[in-house]
Order: C-alpha cells, then structure tokens, then sequence
C-alpha cells in the first residue's frame, strides 16, 4: 500500500509540475484548459443558483444573480470588455435585440450587459435545455427555447413568447445568424427576429461584438483578448409590415456589419499602437485574415 501510494504522489507532482510548463509553452493545452475551466465554471454556478432561482421560475431577473456571479470568469480568461452606447440598452422599454455571434464566450459578454439590461431573456437552441444543471437553470431564467431544425416552428415561438415579454417590458436578445461563426465577418440573418419585432411593433436593438481576434478555434488558440460591444441606436418598425421584413433585415445586417469592421478595426490599431499590451494579438493570423 506504501509502495502504491507513493507512486501515487509521484504522478501527482509529476502533473503538478508539468502543468505551468504546459500551459506556458503549449497554445492546445491553455485552448482545452481555459474552455474546461469556462464551462465548469458555468456548471458549478448553475448548481448553486438553481435553489435560489426556484423560488422565482421562469423570472428572467434571475439573470442578473447568474451573471453576478459569472462575470469573473471573463478575468480567469484574461478578457476584458468595453461598453459603449450603455444609454440604449437601459431604456425599459421592450424591444428585441440582434447581436452577431461568434463563440460560446459571447455569454460571457452578456453576462457584463445583463446589470445593465436588467429585464431580458434569451432565444437559444432547445438542446442547451438538456446541457444538465446548465439547462435547468436557463429555463429557470425564463430563456425561450427554439429547434433551429424547424424554421416555422422557431418563429412561432419566438411570436407567442414576445407577446408576453411586450406586456412585461422584456427585452428578447436573439442571435438573427443562428449559429456562431468566428470568420471575421457577420453572417445572413434569419427572419425570425424582424418577423416578431414587425409584428409586435418593437424596435429593432443592434448590438455588434468585436471580432474576436484572440479565439481561433482551428489552430485551438484562445488567448488574452479584448472585446468592444456596441450597441446602436434603435430601429423602429412602428407603422411597418411583413412586406418591409427585407429591406428591415438588410438595412439591419449592413449597418452592424459596417460597424463590425471599424470598430474592430479601431481595436486592433489601439492594441498594436500598444506595443507592451498582454492583449495584442499572439499570431499574424488575427491581423491579417
């Protein structure tokens, strides 16, 4: 048993020792261990709300509590985030809000927005409903659960539940290109997000994430990164219809995509200007694609 346990501790600080070489010289290994640590972060949290957020199902404020408690995730992971147009995103007022989406660390964006915010819910695909505590606790946040696989059956959906959000004064965050695509760009958006706005008459919130220079999922590189949220003025469907749900989109689409790539731009010359940054990108990759 001696001899066992001896090899034991061996191994042990064998590991113990590899670990900072690791994490210091190999960009794979601080990729899988930052995502390990992000998500069982996120896990270990829902467990503990969960009790809490039971006595409120279903009550989006439960959000904020999440997000208290998980922002310092973003500075474990060396990101740090900056608002602008804070003053649209506190109005009380419902509306539905279009962001781009780029990675599983968008909701650590959000989980800085959500003080500010305050009264909003999220429109997620229904398999993060079974991703264990994590998916009971959405749905304690009263999040809107949609099969992407069903287009009609999302939007329809998306209908009911903003019906309730306009009497309550909820804002609806939705993803309009569906999935997260980390290519430099903002992809073709989905109808379900202006089909709703148009029909409960709400505005339309563009939100816009700078690229996300320091995450490059092929190479498995995530690094020290800064991230600037912009949040744009409202665009009004008040007197429109279905038959301006095109023109909504892409009037919508091209002026997030314009401000994608200037303030992403703007980021990236700050951060070069900064020669002694921890947060300037690691690889020409960021710069040049």
């Amino acid at each position: 048993m001696h001899q066992v346990m001896s090899v034991t501790e061996l191994i042990t600080i064998v590991i113990l020792l590899l670990l900072p070489i690791l994490y210091e010289h190999s960009h794979s290994f601080r990729y899988y261990l930052k995502f390990v640590i992000y998500y069982g972060l996120i896990m270990l949290t829902s467990v503990l709300v969960i009790p809490i957020m039971i006595w409120k199902p279903r009550n989006v404020e439960n959000l904020i509590l999440a997000s208290f408690l998980c922002r310092h995730i973003s500075d474990i992971l060396g990101l740090q985030w900056e608002l602008r147009g804070e003053d649209y995103l506190k109005k009380k007022e419902p509306c539905v809000i279009v962001a781009n989406h780029q990675s599983s660390i968008d909701i650590l964006g959000m989980f800085e927005l959500w003080p500010v915010m305050r009264r909003c819910t999220v429109v997620a695909k229904k398999e993060l409903l079974y991703a264990g505590p994590f998916g009971i606790a959405a749905w304690l946040c009263g999040l809107v659960f949609i099969d992407r696989l069903n287009s009609e059956a999302s939007r329809l959906a998306i209908n009911n539940s903003i019906k309730h959000l306009h009497e309550k004064k909820i804002k609806m965050w939705v993803f309009p290109e569906g999935t997260r695509k980390n290519t430099g760009e903002i992809h073709a958006f989905k109808k379900g997000a202006f089909h709703a706005a148009i029909t409960a008459q709400l505005p339309i919130l563009p939100v816009v994430f700078t690229r996300f220079y320091f995450l490059h999922s092929k190479e498995c590189i995530l690094e020290q990164g800064r991230i600037v949220i912009t949040v744009l003025p409202p665009m009004e469907t008040c007197g429109l219809s279905l038959d301006d749900l095109p023109q909504l989109m892409t009037t919508t689409h091209t002026t997030m995509s314009h401000v994608f790539a200037t303030t992403s731009k703007e980021l990236l010359e700050q951060l070069k200007e900064d020669r002694n940054s921890p947060l300037l990108p690691v690889q020409s990759y960021f710069v040049d694609h």
